[in-house]
């Protein structure tokens, strides 16, 4: 797996508002191999904050959590990115 690819999957994981789905949709990764890389890639203290964040009931990293007026991949900071390739500005 490429850095760059790493790095947006933990970025992706780490938003509250992107779903499981929305990642594997785009790096072909099921909700387990996430988990898997974030306990890789994390401080210990940080993983289990974010384990608890995304199994909270607040959480969306659902797609069955989630209103269903909300059916957008895309966060606002994900402007310029599409097909996971970052496009020249």
């Amino acid at each position: 797996m490429k850095e760059t690819d790493r790095d947006r999957i933990i970025e992706m994981a780490w938003e509250d508002k992107t779903p499981f789905e929305a990642i594997h949709a785009q790096f072909g990764l099921s909700e387990s191999e996430v988990i898997v890389c974030m306990r890789r890639e994390l401080k210990p203290s940080s993983f289990r904050l974010w384990r608890k964040r995304v199994n909270s009931g607040t959480s969306k990293k659902h797609l069955h959590k989630r209103n269903g007026a909300i059916n957008r991949f895309k966060s606002s900071r994900q402007k310029t990115i599409a097909n996971n390739k970052i496009s020249k500005r």
